[in-house]
């Protein structure tokens, strides 16, 4: 096969997967004949072919997906007007605490917020795939550890926790945690959506949150301190 049908058929398959797709599973679409390295090639070609238009192609923690681009969502708003559900400042905020001080205990995220945090938040993040209990501390009670998962990564569009802005002003703590709280909505809204077979996401949270969070981002501080500062608002706002 050449580069021409390989690139014909990765893009094929990726444009009707309804989830990212990892090298192994495009192994599999030529027999195992294409290493890993060949298809990192022919996936970096893909995305310069789709450089100029709505759509790119990006590397997400579980694989490679096609999504629309961050300028595409003003005009693709528009087909679905209706608003997302919204999430309690203390919802993201403990979302937020899990993502940077990872694994973290409930205890522990009550003395950063210095309130209660109730269980139906945890619990919510649990049901939504964006945190899991990982293990326990061996202390009394063994309290459940909390660490973000594949699916956190995924709905923001980023690799790894790297990823992740500092959190060292507080333009960049208010900015961190509304485009959270737009991503993660937005991942509840396409959840919701029947997608069809060659469906396209949308940004759903992915390219223009890593846009603006990463605009958000400068390095040199620490993240504790930013973490107690953002917590320093209504805690249950």
């Amino acid at each position: 096969m050449n580069t021409t049908d390989a690139k014909r058929v990765l893009e094929t398959a990726l444009i009707c997967a309804q989830q990212p797709l990892p090298l192994r599973e495009m192994g599999v679409l030529f027999n195992g004949a294409l290493t890993a390295d060949t298809l990192k090639l022919l996936l970096g070609d893909l995305q310069n072919d789709w450089s100029g238009r709505g759509v790119e192609l990006v590397h997400v923690a579980t694989g490679w997906r096609f999504q629309s681009r961050p300028q595409m969502r003003e005009y693709l708003d528009r087909l679905h007007p209706e608003k997302p559900p919204r999430y309690t400042r203390a919802t993201l905020e403990t979302l937020a605490i899990i993502a940077y001080r990872q694994p973290v205990t409930r205890g522990d995220m009550e003395d950063i917020r210095g309130v209660t945090i109730n269980s139906m938040i945890l619990k919510q993040l649990e049901d939504r795939g964006w945190v899991e209990v990982i293990g326990h501390r061996e202390t009394v009670g063994r309290p459940g550890l909390y660490a973000t998962t594949r699916q956190f990564l995924d709905d923001l569009g980023i690799e790894s926790l790297d990823q992740l802005p500092v959190m060292d002003t507080t333009e960049a703590q208010a900015s961190m945690l509304d485009q959270i709280e737009f991503g993660m909505s937005a991942a509840v809204a396409a959840d919701a959506a029947a997608p069809g077979d060659a469906a396209l996401p949308d940004d759903s949270g992915t390219g223009l949150l890593v846009a603006e969070l990463s605009d958000a981002a400068q390095a040199g501080h620490s993240q504790d301190a930013s973490l107690t500062s953002l917590t320093a608002t209504d805690p249950n706002a």
